[in-house]
């Protein structure tokens, strides 16, 4: 017996949108194609963009518990708003053995076809990471020759403070709050004055 969750989600409580609507198209599928749905997880009133969602976070976890053969959604955009992110949840339920339908793209990942257009959608958005990547390596390589620092701006720390404040029977973690450094910061500062004794 194939096992079967469908997934809905509308954007906001109007009354023009609906997940029953999709809810409806996603039965019918499941019932052609032999499923029995174990549970519908729907989204209501939930963006896309966002990748935490409480349906969404449940389906997740219950794919990992092996609850179900297939994720059956109406469409790519009703699961995940980018490909990234869509592509991150595919690896993970090919991983999981778990097969994703799309009704409005006809993509099937149980089959060898639906697995095709899984592998270059995938390929295609590691290319556009990767190109993220050497853009973001150039401009650091380009800032650098400049002579401009990069990441965090460098903190002057008051040693002679630091340690005045530690002297006082203070913990590390008091001093670095009234000093406004981090603790591990504290307790180098604190060795290193030990050492030089």
């Amino acid at each position: 017996m194939k096992t079967a969750a469908v997934y809905a989600r509308v954007s906001t409580r109007d009354k023009e949108q609906n997940p029953e609507t999709q809810l409806l198209a996603l039965r019918e599928y499941g019932a052609r194609r032999s499923y029995t749905i174990v549970e519908e997880y729907v989204d209501n009133g939930f963006s896309g963009s966002k990748a935490s969602r409480p349906a969404l976070d449940r389906l997740m976890k219950d794919a990992r518990r092996g609850r179900f053969d297939a994720v059956i959604v109406w469409r790519f955009d009703r699961f995940g708003r980018s490909v990234k992110q869509l592509v991150l949840a595919l690896e993970e339920f090919r991983a999981l053995d778990v097969g994703f339908i799309s009704l409005s793209e006809s993509i099937d990942t149980t089959t060898p076809m639906g697995k095709m257009i899984f592998a270059v959608t995938a390929a295609f958005s590691e290319f556009l990471l990767d190109i993220t990547r050497e853009n973001v390596c150039a401009g650091l390589d380009r800032a650098r020759k400049e002579g401009k620092h990069i990441g965090r701006p460098r903190r002057i720390v008051d040693r002679e403070r630091v340690l005045r404040l530690y002297a006082e029977h203070r913990s590390c973690r008091m001093v670095a709050q009234l000093a406004g450094v981090g603790k591990d910061k504290v307790a180098a500062i604190v060795k290193d004055a030990r050492a030089r004794r």
